[in-house]
């Protein structure tokens, strides 16, 4: 998804680390992993005048196949944080929860917040500091995210800040455990905004 004339690619990336001297050397660079990049645009395209917002760029996963019992979601109820494995360019990304509510569009935002761009790392997120959105505003009043019926999980990028991006994803995975080396993002550091413009703390 591409906001007006923004470009945006997801690609998997696979390489050959046999002999590779920064993996030899003990480096925690993975073989394989989705590099998501592109170009913001601020402009909007002359010849499809529908288009009233850009600025922005975000994927997601694919909905799951349906099952015999309907549509396949899923269950993270029994743990406590989501877990990305990144290499970000210090941009303001945002993981996306899309749920099965009762509003199509609502989706469930927290910001990326990268400690070291340029380098991997593994950033944490507790399941209960996402915050409950609408077309990028705070919905009031808030509800609890549906634990138990996660359909799809993205990341955007909304800063509406025109040039090159580029955040590459190993792995993304659902735990109890804290890494080592991991940041865990504190809570009411989802960085969102409501309708007013202000800053949520929650």
């Amino acid at each position: 998804m591409i906001g007006g004339s923004s470009k945006s690619h997801l690609d998997f990336i696979s390489t050959d680390t046999t002999n590779s001297p920064s993996n030899a050397a003990g480096s925690s660079s993975p073989s394989s992993y989705a590099r998501f990049h592109g170009q913001i645009s601020t402009s909007l395209p002359t010849d499809r005048p529908n288009i009233q917002r850009s600025g922005y760029a975000a994927f997601r996963t694919p909905d799951q196949r349906p099952t015999l019992f309907g549509r396949s979601v899923w269950d993270i109820d029994p743990y406590a944080y989501l877990a990305l494995r990144i290499k970000s360019d210090g941009r303001s990304y945002f993981v996306n929860l899309q749920t099965e509510a009762v509003e199509p569009t609502d989706l469930h935002q927290h910001r990326l917040f990268a400690k070291r761009p340029g380098q991997w790392e593994t950033v944490m997120i507790k399941w209960n500091d996402f915050v409950r959105t609408n077309h990028g505003f705070v919905v009031e009043p808030q509800t609890e995210i549906l634990r138990q019926k996660v359909r799809t999980v993205g990341i955007g990028l909304t800063d509406r800040v025109e040039g090159p991006f580029e955040l590459c994803i190993e792995k993304v995975w659902a735990t109890n455990e804290v890494a080592e080396d991991a940041t865990v993002m504190k809570s009411g550091a989802s960085e969102l905004k409501n309708k007013r413009g202000e800053r949520i703390q929650w």
